[in-house]
């Protein structure tokens, strides 16, 4: 996707940084390193960090709405029948996504020693906010044509997630805030440019001492920024692979939007554009999904 380049004037493209060493711009006669430089693998076993935090949280989280709602909710049923219910999940999903967001702070302003969270992790709201939402609408709108063109079970496991007017409002609401704030936060804001700085260096590399060439800094940035991209979509899409069934061709619609909002990130050098198409593009489904059944009153029409 075109992004304009003049677009977020004030936070130059710097794609190659961590996300989580980057320190918020100061004064230009501030050019000494408050703290020791981390090892060059540091921001790394960050990331790798954040990922076994946040899959243990995931854990605690489900287990600790399970728990509760068989306590206090749902004490004449199972534990495994709580845990497939709809409601339990999203709340359980929802504080996970609370303790992750934790976590990456305290990473980022405790471990990295940044002290502003938002600039480490190059969030740089953008001028023009509108037009990334108006592009989240128009690719959720390309992207369902295209979906309708591919090969797509009936019904996916997704749409369990359905069976009531409550279970589709929770959803709605969090389909359209955490789960696209999180989602680029992880992914566009903190995968991506550890990708990009190391996939660089290695092929800065080998184009310098294998290929013996002398002027390989545009090369092989552009060589990082493609293959980031590409490596960023793929666990975007598998994620989302369970509730598709993993049917290739909902899954292909998902990698493709994992390819756009991380070239916007590349473009922009900006985690909340990202953000804003994020939204935009879950709204506009969520908002085709209320009109289609009446405002959530005739869910049954999904499966028609």
């Amino acid at each position: 996707m075109n992004v304009p380049a003049d677009d977020l004037p004030n936070h130059p493209q710097e794609v190659a940084s961590s996300p989580v060493t980057d320190l918020a711009s100061g004064p230009p006669m501030d050019i000494s390193p408050a703290i020791p430089s981390d090892p060059f693998w540091w921001d790394v076993f960050v990331l790798v960090l954040l990922t076994v935090l946040s899959a243990l949280l995931l854990f605690i989280s489900v287990s600790g709405a399970v728990l509760i709602a068989k306590r206090w909710v749902y004490p004449q049923l199972g534990a495994l029948e709580i845990g497939s219910m709809p409601l339990v999940l999203m709340f359980a999903q929802a504080a996970w996504y609370v303790l992750v967001l934790a976590c990456m702070y305290v990473l980022v302003t405790r471990v990295q020693h940044c002290a502003h969270f938002l600039a480490a992790i190059h969030w740089h709201w953008p001028t023009r906010s509108p037009l990334y939402v108006f592009a989240g609408v128009c690719l959720s709108v390309a992207l369902q044509g295209l979906a309708h063109l591919l090969p797509a079970p009936k019904n996916l496991p997704i749409d369990n997630m359905f069976r009531t007017p409550a279970e589709a409002w929770v959803l709605a609401i969090f389909s359209i805030t955490l789960a696209p704030l999180m989602e680029e936060l992880y992914f566009r804001g903190f995968l991506y440019p550890v990708l990009v700085r190391y996939i660089e260096m290695g092929v800065a590399f080998l184009l310098k001492h294998v290929v013996a060439m002398e002027d390989e800094v545009v090369l092989s940035r552009n060589i990082a920024m493609s293959s980031a991209i590409l490596l960023t979509a793929i666990p975007f899409a598998l994620l989302h692979g369970a509730q598709l069934g993993f049917a290739w061709g909902p899954v292909l619609v998902i990698f493709l939007v994992g390819v756009v909002l991380t070239m916007v990130r590349a473009k922009t050098n900006s985690v909340a554009a990202g953000v804003l198409m994020h939204m935009a593009y879950n709204g506009t489904i969520t908002l085709a999904l209320f009109a289609g059944t009446d405002g959530f009153k005739h869910l049954e029409k999904l499966n028609q």
